[in-house]
């Protein structure tokens, strides 16, 4: 019987192996940690992280009083849709690793949404 880290490494390679993040349109990856969440957008072509937003930047870090909410998620959704917007990029794929799309993942991913990223 494989533990719970094994069936999430498992669910992750799932999930990247339908998406690929391009130029035309990178991947937009989702952590969630203990106490933080974190968003980056990546170019799988180049190997490179575009733009990223995470619960420990400074404009986040001093608003919000607790940090692994979905209130959270939301502003970081929007912070990582605010800095792509200004590098250009309008199109993206969502990688929501093995996370269920539900709680604070949605609400990342409606937040991006609203910030004006198409996925």
């Amino acid at each position: 019987m494989k533990g719970s880290r094994e069936r999430f490494k498992y669910r992750v390679k799932r999930v990247r192996n339908k998406i690929k993040g391009t130029a035309e349109s990178p991947r937009l990856s989702v952590h969630r940690g203990h106490k933080h969440i974190y968003a980056q957008i990546i170019d799988d072509g180049k190997g490179i992280t575009l733009a990223a937003a995470s619960t420990l930047e400074q404009p986040l870090k001093t608003t919000l009083k607790v940090f692994d909410t979905v209130a959270a998620a939301e502003a970081v959704g929007g912070l990582i849709a605010k800095k792509a917007i200004e590098k250009g990029i309008k199109k993206v794929v969502f990688d929501r690793r093995g996370y269920a799309y539900l709680g604070k993942v949605k609400a990342l991913a409606d937040a991006a949404r609203a910030g004006g990223l198409q996925f």
